[in-house]
């Protein structure tokens, strides 16, 4: 029985067209739109298919098959492209962008350490709104700056594959404990009572406030579990170190090494703490790189500390601050979330050699201006 409508075009195609076809059916990265395109057209062409037949075979309606079969009889491959989108035509060329870019990484205004989208755009006769969108486009921020520092420590290499075996693959029947001190941490009060948040309005508090004195927290964060060892004590001297490394002897269980990663503060390495070393065999030391503080996990765990607890605590004495910490690391210990360390001392250190690179080569690019 015979399909009803209006009698279609033949669609052949030539050995060219058919080729170039396959090629945007079957290439992975042409875009959905345009293979399906191609796949109606080559059935098109397969002996007199109707467009009902094209359709139920491929899951389209049968006006998609009849539109590209059109096209496609109108204009062979050409007309399988979209026509251009309605609206205004683009005004900033590719010429006028690259020019943006090149002045905001290679050059500076006279007047400022930086570009500004207001600066920019009087330098170059743009608006703002233009600017902005081009340095989103790019990822450019010129008002923004990061500090950074790179360690000068002789045995760096070696501290990093040792630090970070650590962590990937500790020893058995051991613990592994990242150890500091968070020094001076101040009870502050404010001098105006602290109004709390309402619907529109956040907590607001007095920028001046009275201190009330400090102290010193020594913290021991075990890798494998999460949980932290803490002790407050008025002073960071040896001694108050010294007392803190029984504690740890006490807490930890006596059939377990203990490894501890520190940094490279006097205090961990005057002759008494040597001596008291010398008697608890099970205890070893592991130093972190000069400026490497960022390999002691511990540091994490402080700063989640003084985020969520002493950044915006009041406290009108040392007491109070301190009831307030060993009720924040009691807490903690409830559910300890232990870190995961990820990366590889390989990965670190290719990562460091290429952020050393990029310092080199901008260092060599202000010499040569």
């Amino acid at each position: 029985m015979g399909h009803g409508g209006r009698p279609k075009t033949e669609l052949v195609l030539s050995l060219e067209e058919r080729l170039a076809l396959e090629r945007l059916a079957n290439r992975r990265k042409s875009a959905q739109a345009m293979a399906m395109r191609a796949r109606i057209v080559m059935c098109c062409a397969k002996g007199g298919a109707t467009n009902r037949d094209v359709a139920a075979k491929l899951g389209v309606s049968e006006a998609m098959v009849g539109k590209w079969r059109r096209r496609f009889v109108e204009h062979r491959l050409d007309g399988l492209s979209d026509d251009p989108r309605p609206g205004a035509p683009r005004k900033i060329t590719d010429d006028q962008v690259e020019a943006v870019i090149v002045k905001t990484l290679e050059e500076k205004p006279k007047d400022a350490t930086h570009w500004s989208t207001r600066s920019m755009a009087t330098q170059v006769g743009m608006s703002q709104t233009t600017i902005g969108r081009i340095w989103r486009a790019f990822g450019l921020q010129p008002h923004r700056s990061e500090s950074f520092k790179l360690s000068t420590d002789p045995f760096f290499v070696e501290k990093v594959r040792d630090i970070v075996g650590l962590y990937l693959d500790p020893p058995e029947r051991a613990v592994v404990l990242c150890v500091d001190e968070k020094s001076q941490i101040q009870a502050l009060n404010r001098f105006q009572p602290i109004l709390p948040m309402m619907p529109a309005t956040p907590e607001r508090r007095s920028h001046d406030y009275v201190r009330h004195g400090t102290t010193s927290l020594f913290a021991a964060l075990d890798m494998a579990s999460g949980k932290v060892i803490g002790s407050l004590r008025q002073q960071h001297r040896a001694a108050e170190f010294k007392k803190f490394l029984i504690q740890i002897d006490e807490e930890v269980p006596a059939e377990l090494s203990v490894h501890l990663i520190l940094d490279n503060y006097a205090t961990h390495k005057t002759p008494e703490i040597r001596r008291w070393l010398l008697r608890h065999p099970r205890f070893h030391l592991h130093f972190t790189p000069t400026s490497g503080s960022w390999l002691n996990m511990v540091e994490r765990w402080f700063g989640e500390l003084t985020t969520k607890k002493i950044k915006r605590g009041a406290h009108t004495s040392v007491k109070a601050l301190e009831k307030d910490i060993r009720e924040w690391i009691a807490t903690w210990n409830e559910n300890p979330r232990p870190y995961v360390w990820v990366k590889t001392a390989d990965q670190i250190l290719a990562s460091l050699a290429r952020y050393c690179e990029r310092v080199s080569a901008a260092a060599t690019g202000v010499r040569d201006a």
